[in-house]
């Protein structure tokens, strides 16, 4: 029989259930995105911006210092830490109940953001970057997201796009890491195919195509599509433009299996959910 993939997370003992999708809002806390309407600046606006997509229904919150868009500047530690901390306090401490993930390639800005009250973190990476990140993780005992990528951000788009078969390369990529997590006793992981990443426009159009062999993974799969590269250049158009392409894409996502969306627009992601859910036989 084919194998049931695992439908719930636990977020330091509270269980957040898949059953139906969720979304996951982006909140990045620099001047360098490549969506510049998604850029926050100071504590405040983090407040802000994070109490709003709340109440459009987001279900986690995914903080980000350190920008990972294609060729963008490095950053030290200190100064990803230093942007991040004070929003994951802020965050908690005007929403007590809010589940704050951490976007970081860098074991030492885990520990720190999960001391600090977040409860999964998102390695764009996929432990690629950072020796310790996987035996981090697992002892903190946070759920992680696996996503694929080859290279760093500076590097992954002018030198690792070139693969023999895409799809079973990027499985195959990702299955060695996820073995190398469950030898150390990680239990939550989510799977990420990394759009974007180390992958043309072509690539991307090409992985949504076959998003559904990512149902292999005994893990939820998390798609970030939002606004990104593959959107507005197709269309030749603007990532302030690229709002109802997200939606498109999301929905054929949604079709084909993802488990959480990350979006800059939660309103419109939660109405995808909402749509697909009910076209789906009970």
């Amino acid at each position: 029989m084919p194998k049931v993939k695992k439908k719930t997370l636990n977020l330091r003992g509270n269980v957040l259930d898949l059953t139906t999708p969720v979304v996951m809002g982006i909140l990045n806390i620099n001047a360098d995105s490549f969506y510049a309407g998604s850029r926050i600046l100071s504590v405040d606006q983090a407040v802000e911006r994070a109490g709003i997509m709340l109440s459009e229904g987001a279900s986690l919150l995914d903080i980000g210092g350190y920008s990972t868009r294609p060729g963008a500047a490095d950053i030290s530690e200190a100064e990803e830490t230093n942007r991040i901390l004070p929003i994951i306090e802020a965050l908690i401490h005007h929403f007590p109940d809010v589940w704050i993930s951490v976007d970081t390639f860098r074991s030492a800005v885990a520990r720190q953001a999960v001391e600090a009250g977040a409860v999964l973190i998102n390695d764009v990476s996929g432990g690629t970057l950072d020796p310790q990140m996987f035996e981090t993780v697992a002892r903190l005992g946070v759920p992680y997201v696996l996503m694929h990528m080859r290279g760093t951000p500076q590097t992954m788009m002018t030198q690792h796009t070139v693969y023999n078969n895409l799809v079973p390369d990027v499985l195959f990529e990702l299955q060695q890491q996820l073995a190398t997590l469950r030898a150390l006793g990680q239990k939550d992981v989510l799977i990420d195919p990394g759009f974007g990443f180390a992958k043309t426009p072509q690539q991307n159009f090409q992985l949504l195509n076959q998003l559904e062999a990512f149902q292999m993974f005994d893990a939820p799969v998390l798609v970030g599509l939002s606004r990104k590269s593959t959107i507005w250049r197709t269309l030749n158009i603007q990532p302030e433009d690229a709002l109802n392409g997200t939606t498109v894409l999301n929905t054929l996502a949604l079709t084909k299996g993802a488990d959480i969306l990350r979006v800059h627009d939660v309103r419109e992601a939660m109405e995808a959910i909402t749509l697909v859910t009910n076209c789906q036989p009970a």
